[in-house]
């Protein structure tokens, strides 16, 4: 049965992509979407014609004879468009305007801005804003055209690019005087009966003490005198080189104060591996900026962590 709405040109542009990459996960790769979505749009616009125009099966996805008679004629009008637009867009190699982003704090320390420091450089014509938050908030209600989490808190629908190392880890240490004083933990419930410096987020939830070794896994959660907030973790890196207790965060944080000596390294064993952050965005119809910003970074070496 037909459906009187009239067919998007989106839609129609999904379904001439399925037609030339023969297939949907193919399509959904190539357009930055997920297949359950392509798969969705190729039945909206069969019910709105109110006839097939693919075929599927286990092994291919081939056009019906009223799919390839559209895909005949649609086919060469998205292309034409789609120079149009590239020509457009080729007369001005400025990009303009604003790029707001939502970040997790812990990006803010040594990941991003570097990167918005060569963003900036590249193009002076555009503003950036950063709303650093830990909360679980809904970054596209907030007005962000993108945000970076890490890839547990990422809603599946979203489309995600790494930004920063590829893996990192989360790092027990404390101050050398420290360990001598009150020795070193073998194991990670040795941590509980030790003084820690604590973080905590604006949620109010203290930051986990997560160890893994061997495919053990163990989460430790000691008392401590002292406890800051995540958005002064560099305070608390501080007072925990004074001498004021171990303390677990990223080890891309910890590293300068390794390498001179200042914090020693802990329990290195048990250091917890984890992917590294994703820049995330809902589709690829995207603001300008926001596309430098994604450009700039698919161009920056990724490091393993």
């Amino acid at each position: 049965m037909k459906n009187n709405r009239e067919p998007s040109l989106d839609d129609l542009a999904v379904f001439i992509a399925v037609c030339d990459a023969k297939g949907f996960r193919a399509a959904a790769k190539r357009l930055g979407l997920a297949p359950s979505n392509v798969s969705d749009t190729i039945t909206r616009l069969e019910k709105q014609l109110g006839l097939p125009l693919l075929t599927r099966n286990t092994r291919s996805v081939t056009p019906t004879e009223a799919g390839r008679e559209l895909e005949a004629r649609l086919g060469p009008l998205l292309s034409q468009t789609r120079a149009a637009l590239q020509e457009l867009s080729a007369a001005s190699t400025s990009v303009s305007g604003l790029l707001k982003l939502n970040v997790a704090g812990s990006v803010m320390v040594d990941i991003l801005p570097p990167l918005i420091d060569r963003f900036l450089a590249a193009h002076p014509a555009v503003r950036v804003e950063l709303v650093v938050d830990d909360r679980l908030t809904d970054t596209i209600a907030q007005g962000c055209a993108a945000g970076i989490r890490y890839p547990e808190h990422l809603a599946k629908d979203m489309i995600a690019v790494p930004i920063g190392p590829r893996y990192q880890e989360l790092a027990l240490a404390a101050a050398p005087a420290y360990l001598r004083a009150h020795g070193h933990p073998g194991h990670p419930r040795d941590v509980m009966g030790h003084q820690c410096v604590r973080l905590r987020f604006a949620s109010g939830a203290l930051t986990a003490w997560d160890f893994e070794r061997d495919g053990e896994k163990i989460t430790v959660d000691p008392a401590s005198r002292l406890i800051i907030g995540v958005d002064a973790a560099a305070a608390a890196i501080e007072l925990a080189r004074a001498g004021h207790g171990l303390i677990c965060t990223f080890r891309n944080w910890l590293d300068p104060y390794f390498e001179n000596g200042s914090l020693e390294p802990v329990l290195t064993t048990w250091w917890q591996r984890f992917d590294g952050p994703k820049l995330y965005f809902p589709s690829r119809r995207m603001p300008a900026p926001l596309r430098a910003f994604i450009d700039l970074v698919a161009a920056s070496p990724v490091s393993e962590g």
